[in-house]
């Protein structure tokens, strides 16, 4: 894993209809809209924030964690409307030995079915394989969470199996996850 790649400069990462940059302090409103809708967290482990302020200071915790490469979040724009949030896109959980990342990704309400976050996590694949050579991404999903789903096998991730109440999520209790993973072999036969 070539963690320079991700860590020295800020990746901006471009697709046909999307770029995943940096969020600023100046995509509150967008960032709020996405943390405080109950919807949005459904099947995450994230609690929803109702507080503006809360959300602020999150955004300086992106910057925060991306500084100690512990997590980068990406905003995922609209090309044609760059300054306008639709979701985020997230790769944490750096295991350099196991040469192995974790995604996750949660979209505005308002942008649901729509296909963004299927070509978001294409674009961030294509990344994480070729330019970061990473050898395996997973994405821990609930059962529940169909939409998700769809979208990671979508983009050629399989259903590796099931963890029986597994991890404790925030807000949800002890909950099991199903275990969707891609490695650079599988990636490179399907592309």
């Amino acid at each position: 894993m070539n963690v320079d790649v991700l860590f020295n400069q800020f990746p901006i990462l471009k697709s046909d209809r999307f770029i995943l940059k940096k969020i600023e302090e100046q995509h509150l409103d967008e960032v709020f809209e996405i943390y405080s809708n109950d919807h949005v967290f459904t099947y995450c482990g994230i609690i929803p924030k109702h507080n503006k302020a809360t959300v602020k200071n999150m955004i300086g915790h992106f910057e925060r964690d991306y500084l100690k490469k512990s997590k980068i979040k990406w905003g995922i724009f609209a090309n044609d409307t760059p300054d306008q949030l639709l979701g985020i896109m997230e790769a944490f959980d750096f295991h350099q030995k196991v040469n192995m990342v974790t995604i996750g990704y949660f979209l505005s309400e308002a942008h649901w079915g729509k296909g963004v976050a299927t070509e978001a996590v294409s674009r961030l694949l294509h990344f994480l394989f070729m330019d970061v050579n990473v050898n395996r991404i997973q994405a821990e999903v609930m059962p529940q969470n169909e939409t998700s789903k769809k979208v990671l096998l979508k983009n050629g991730f399989m259903k590796e199996g099931t963890l029986r109440q597994a991890t404790l999520w925030s807000g949800k209790g002890i909950v099991d996850l199903e275990i969707y993973g891609m490695l650079k072999e599988d990636y490179e036969k399907g592309t």
